[in-house]
């Protein structure tokens, strides 16, 4: 990969800053660092190779990186969430119920073959988009409480479970790395959490504070990185990785200057050049002309819509919380990112799920009007300011 072709992804995935700054209308930023990435890609002027090795590497640390500031997002540290735990709980199993239900259902329409991988996709939400929302909202009710709690852990749980259904080896293997990476964390907020507030350690970040050396965004890559050689080394996405490394920062509670530096680490390059190497990877063409994959595209999008809304109604919560809650954002990209690496997705196909995703973003978008949130929704996947606590 050549400095060139570096600085073009660069460019092009302005495309998502531009179209996001549009008034009222403005899409997701991801929306439009995927089109840039189609447009650059095998199904534009195919000016990326995607088959670079150092280009795929690249990606994979902005896929991390992504699912790190992802996992970030789960309001592990607001203890107003406790109450509201049960009833999320039987929410989110009642949806994963219908999403499984759905799955086998529509299963045969799609060409998937594979209708536990769909049920995932109905069945999951983005906490990192959603929550945001619903925290602007300001003094959260009960149902709203209920609602963050629900969308937390159906994030959660569809991400752990893609390893499962979306395999990249022996299943064996992969629910080895998922225990071997999940314990390495545990050591390390353990280690941590004893450390920190240690005379020594107290000196030392605050020459790192003095003398710039950002040495919490070290050590945080450091861990990152080796979470990632253990899933990598047991044949499990990096996606574990990167989430199990953002729920130990949220369990400590991210510093926000740890927060901003992942801002600029994440979103001023490897996050962006993630999505436009993966819009350039996906097939629109195929999209088009295949009447299966278009059918996936709805199927993922209104079968999503189904899922979250129906069960909000069951356990009455609002419409509007049920439409908040079909967001997607990590779990779709994880899916279509390891699908066409191990042969899986057909590029079409994977054009089909990023087009049923943002369907979903734009259910949630009408959602978060009805609760009177009337702007674009953002991706937010930088921490929010809230989270940071020191």
């Amino acid at each position: 990969m050549s400095f060139g072709t570096l600085a073009l992804i660069v460019a092009v995935g302005l495309v998502g800053p531009a179209l996001a700054s549009l008034p009222r209308l403005g899409p997701p930023l991801v929306v439009g660092e995927i089109l840039a990435g189609i447009a650059v890609g095998r199904s534009g002027l195919n000016l990326i190779d995607v088959d670079d090795p150092t280009l795929l590497a690249l990606s994979a640390l902005g896929f991390a990186l992504l699912m790190l500031i992802v996992g970030t997002h789960l309001p592990i540290r607001r203890p107003e969430l406790r109450p509201a735990a049960g009833r999320a709980i039987g929410i989110a199993a009642t949806s994963g119920v219908m999403a499984v239900a759905l799955g086998f259902l529509l299963d045969p329409l799609t060409g998937l073959h594979r209708p536990w991988l769909l049920a995932v996709l109905l069945a999951t939400s983005s906490a990192a988009v959603a929550l945001p929302v619903l925290q602007s909202l300001g003094d959260a009710d009960g149902a709203m409480l209920v609602a963050t709690a629900w969308i937390a852990i159906a994030d959660v749980a569809t991400v752990l479970a893609i390893p499962i259904v979306l395999p990249q080896g022996r299943l064996t293997s992969a629910l080895i790395g998922i225990g071997l990476v999940f314990a390495a964390a545990a050591a390390v907020f353990l280690l941590a959490r004893r450390l920190r507030d240690t005379a020594g350690a107290r000196a030392v970040r605050a020459r790192s504070r003095e003398q710039h050396w950002a040495l919490d965004l070290r050590i945080s890559l450091l861990v990152l990185l080796v979470l990632a050689w253990i899933a990598t080394r047991y044949n499990t996405s990096v996606l574990i990785a990167g989430f199990a490394a953002g729920v130990l920062l949220a369990m400590l509670g991210e510093p926000r200057r740890l927060g901003e530096q992942l801002i600029g680490l994440g979103e001023g390059l490897l996050i962006p050049l993630f999505f436009v190497v993966l819009g350039a990877r996906i097939d629109l063409s195929a999209l088009v002309e295949q009447p299966r994959n278009l059918g996936l595209a709805a199927i993922v999008g209104g079968g999503a819509l189904a899922v979250h809304v129906g069960a909000a109604l069951v356990f009455r919560l609002p419409v509007a919380a049920g439409m908040l809650a079909t967001a997607q954002l990590g779990v779709p990209a994880a899916v279509t990112d390891i699908g066409l690496l191990t042969g899986v997705l057909t590029p079409g196909q994977a054009a089909a799920i990023i087009a049923g995703s943002v369907l979903c973003l734009g259910f949630c978008a009408a959602g978060a009007a009805r609760l009177g949130q009337p702007h674009a929704i953002g991706d937010h996947t930088a921490p929010a300011a809230a989270a940071a606590t020191r």
